[in-house]
């Protein structure tokens, strides 16, 4: 077997060794297994089966993550993107009115339009065509919006009806734990300890057994029942006009999250040629790609690569058997439900907040200097928490930076792709 395991995925050739491999499996699922927790929790708000999702989770990241290894062999792990979750909840269900039926047909279709853009032209030509501080604007937003999502569910920060918003009771048991949450994850990953988040996760549920703010139900069960989102995504209702929007949304946020994230994977792991071509980049957009689309079977807001695959490359991880490690410890994880099912929002909401702040790093990349392209990007990102929508956020972005290069007389520098996006968006807000 381990003969063949080197010789299947090229692990001497890589650099690595069956060793490393394995180990930056296990690395990588560490600081990537909070999402079975915060994801099911997410996603059962939209009125999706708490049980179903979990199980939908783990698989759909189990089986993206053994085809990135066994397909593309790149060391990256995969699973429900942080972001589009809360999109599809809290926006698309929550805000927007649709099922979650429909929500997941139009996670269906953004993961067809994905796939095609990955085998042709058009992935390169919408990279390069929308401004880079739009691309990285949307990142940090979305950041934003999780952790303010994050803010909201530990009840640090409560509805007000003079300033709309206010600090929360921290006096209340539940919003001082997630505070704790927050600092707990923050000091274990300065410390750089591995599975900081899950950590957090873990060990706030277990102060909320201990004093009787939760039951405990044990760790291992059999699976849940997944019929309850199997196959449950309604494609029909996702064409109508109304979800071109939202479809835009996933789509873009998703290429453009992947993109980056590849794109550092490879800078880390020395993937990149002498020729400037990344090995295998086409294999490893496929299986993104198409992640998302079987994802949509299970239940499961776009599946996407993760950044804390880096984790794993630090450790030695250099080939696809680090990712088929990771994809067979989400498998494994189907037998946690009872953990999960008692995990409070509140043990989460620190994972959220730290996850926020990370995103936000993206922004030292921003154009400082050129102020025609800098305020559409600001106005991406505080708009889409304060609009709480990705959707509306990226749309109001678009139109200002259009509109800015206009009547600055820079019209010609306006790419076709930042054109076509707010053809998309100025449509959006006229007819529907």
């Amino acid at each position: 077997m381990k003969v063949f395991l080197e010789k299947f995925f090229e692990i001497e050739n890589n650099g690595s060794s069956l060793q490393k491999e394995l180990i930056a499996g296990v690395t990588t699922f560490i600081t990537m297994a909070y999402i079975i927790f915060v994801n099911p929790q997410m996603m059962a708000e939209s009125g999706m089966d708490h049980g179903a999702i979990f199980v939908g989770t783990c698989l759909a990241a189990s089986l993206a993550c053994l085809f990135m290894g066994l397909y593309a062999n790149w060391p990256v792990g995969l699973a429900p993107g942080m972001g589009l979750n809360a999109f599809f909840t809290y926006t698309v269900v929550g805000e927007m009115g649709y099922s979650w039926e429909v929500a997941l047909g139009a996670v269906f279709i953004a993961g067809i339009l994905f796939f095609l853009m990955s085998i042709t032209p058009l992935r390169r030509w919408m990279l390069d065509s929308i401004p880079l501080n739009l691309r990285i604007a949307m990142g940090a937003g979305v950041g934003l919006f999780i952790g303010f999502i994050g803010l909201k569910n530990g009840g640090i920060i409560v509805a007000n009806g003079a300033t709309f918003l206010s600090l929360g009771d921290f006096t209340e048991p539940s919003t001082f734990l997630a505070g704790i949450g927050f600092l707990l994850i923050s000091i274990l990953a300065i410390r750089n300890i591995p599975g900081a988040i899950i950590i957090g996760i873990l060990s706030i549920t277990m102060l909320s057994v201990i004093f009787n703010l939760i039951e405990f139900n044990g760790v291992f069960a059999i699976p849940p029942d997944i019929s309850p989102v199997l196959f449950r995504l309604d494609i029909v209702g996702a064409l109508e006009i109304g979800m071109l929007s939202i479809i835009v949304s996933f789509l873009f946020v998703n290429l453009f999250d992947t993109a980056g994230t590849l794109f550092g994977v490879a800078t880390r792991a020395k993937f990149i040629e002498d020729s400037g071509n990344i090995k295998d980049l086409d294999k490893a957009l496929k299986t993104d790609s198409g992640s998302s689309v079987f994802g949509s079977f299970l239940g499961c807001a776009p599946v996407t690569s993760y950044v804390e695959s880096s984790a794993g490359i630090e450790a030695g991880g250099r080939t696809g058997l680090t990712a088929v490690v990771v994809g067979i410890l989400f498998l494994l994880s189907t037998f946690l439900s009872p953990i999960a099912s008692v995990i409070p929002a509140y043990a989460t909401s620190g994972a959220l907040i730290y996850v926020a702040i990370l995103m936000l790093s993206g922004m030292e990349s921003l154009n400082w200097e050129d102020k025609s392209e800098l305020l559409p990007a600001l106005v991406i990102i505080v708009m889409i928490p304060l609009t709480f929508s990705i959707a509306n956020g990226i749309a109001l972005g678009f139109l200002a930076y259009v509109a800015i290069k206009i009547f600055i007389g820079e019209i010609k520098n306006i790419s076709s792709g930042a054109w076509f996006l707010t053809i998309i968006f100025v449509a959006k807000f006229i007819f529907l």
